[in-house]
């Protein structure tokens, strides 16, 4: 990192790295939030009286919103060049959060969840255009890698808050109040939110500025690598366990207590953040040593691999080997995080990256919904049925990396 800034501006930090230390702070309170109550979500759910498929689905929806709305989004960000709107209005959105406290039903709690998902629905295009806007100075991998160490920081934290609050204020099992003088907590972090934002927003108002198109200049159509890359992401994305079904069986199988359930969770973001600078790194080398954009997307050939692993660890009725499974399930969402965003501001030009990122993003939200949903309803069948569904998705994804592979070298080859 500290070359990336002397290389932009001698003797002091550039612009484009205070862009995404900015940005970085506001998704790592914007973390704390979220990424606290999601620790909780699901057996917070199961206490007001919600079932399995309950949970698979809310979970399941409520990704598909998360991600499918950014296709109008994306496209809307290209169309105004709104980028400071629309984040402000999606982060503004996590007020749906500490609300929790007050949902006296499921359904309501589920509504809310929602609520949070279409939010970063609304902000994730925009935001992750003006990370891509100073990742052309400071380097894509390392941009996004950096903003996501910040952002796993307070993913970190979220969860940690949770534990320490039902470790020292809650005794035997957790009800519905216990959740809500947590969820409370989380207005301070808001606030937070809002005065970073805003004082970004003051310091850079035209981000912009800051580009330097790299990437497919005078092409007015999506690539063929684009295309492959996002079906490969959507078979990886369909067989990942979602946490919430995770921590559902974490509580209904006794693995692990109130306190601890959150503080799995916090592990895996820890090592989520760890990982994505190391996977940003090593994107933006293996990018520079080959001379081709499209060069780094081959780190992702080991994902298929370690999510095939996850559902046979965290669905055990261990400790140790859910504790494993969710170090693994960190590093895999380090590499969604870091190279599959990363990725999109490569292998899309400048003036379609909106609705590049919308596109990816729709269908990674699909299959979300697909993979989340399913996992809720064979998990009231048998833990087996969700380790042969990963292994499908994982082993048909894996056929399509090297389909994408061979396109990628064919390119490099043609000197395209």
């Amino acid at each position: 990192m500290k070359d990336a800034v002397s290389r932009a501006v001698p003797g002091k930090m550039s612009p484009a790295l205070r862009l995404i230390l900015y940005l970085g702070l506001v998704s790592m309170f914007g973390d704390i939030i979220y990424e606290g109550a999601r620790s909780v979500n699901g057996p917070y759910l199961k206490v007001l009286a919600a079932n399995a498929a309950v949970v698979g689905l809310v979970a399941g929806a409520g990704e598909f919103i998360g991600y499918a709305l950014r296709l109008l989004t994306g496209y809307l960000s290209d169309r105004t060049r709104s980028y400071w709107v629309s984040v402000f209005i999606g982060y503004g959105l996590l007020v749906s959060v500490p609300l929790l406290a007050l949902a006296g039903a499921w359904q309501a709690a589920a509504v809310l969840i929602l609520m949070e998902r279409i939010g970063k629905a609304i902000r994730s295009p925009g935001r992750d255009t003006l990370i891509s806007h100073a990742g052309s100075q400071v380097g894509t991998g390392m941009s996004f890698g950096l903003h996501e160490a910040l952002d796993q920081f307070g993913a970190l934290t979220g969860p940690l808050l949770f534990t320490f609050f039902f470790a020292f204020n809650v005794k035997g099992p957790a009800g519905p109040q216990s959740y809500r003088h947590a969820y409370s907590l989380l207005w301070v972090p808001f606030i937070l939110v809002l005065v970073l934002l805003i004082a970004a927003f003051r310091k850079f108002t035209r981000p912009e500025t800051l580009a330097a198109e790299k990437t497919a200049p005078g092409s007015d159509k999506l690539s063929t690598v684009f295309w492959l890359y996002t079906l490969f992401i959507f078979l990886c994305a369909c067989g990942f366990a979602n946490y919430l079904i995770i921590a559902f069986h974490f509580k209904s199988a006794g693995v692990f207590s109130d306190a601890r359930i959150p503080l799995m969770y916090a592990l895996a973001m820890g090592i989520d953040g760890i990982s994505a600078l190391a996977i940003g790194k090593a994107y933006d080398v293996m990018k520079k040593k080959r001379g081709d954009r499209n060069a780094g997307l081959e780190l992702l050939f080991f994902t298929p691999f370690l999510s095939a692993l996850i559902p046979f660890l965290v669905f055990s009725s261990g400790p140790a080997a859910a504790a494993a499974g969710m170090c693994v399930w960190g590093i895999v969402m380090g590499a969604h995080e870091t190279i599959m965003r990363s990725a999109i501001a490569d292998i899309t030009p400048l003036h379609k990256r909106g609705i590049g990122y919308g596109i990816f993003n729709t269908s990674y939200g699909l299959a979300m919904l697909v993979g989340a949903s399913l996992q809720g309803l064979l998990y009231t069948r048998s833990i087996p049925q969700i380790i042969i569904f990963t292994i499908f998705s994982q082993v048909a994804a894996l056929a399509v990396f090297f389909v994408l592979r061979a396109r990628i070298t064919g390119l490099r080859r043609s000197g395209e």
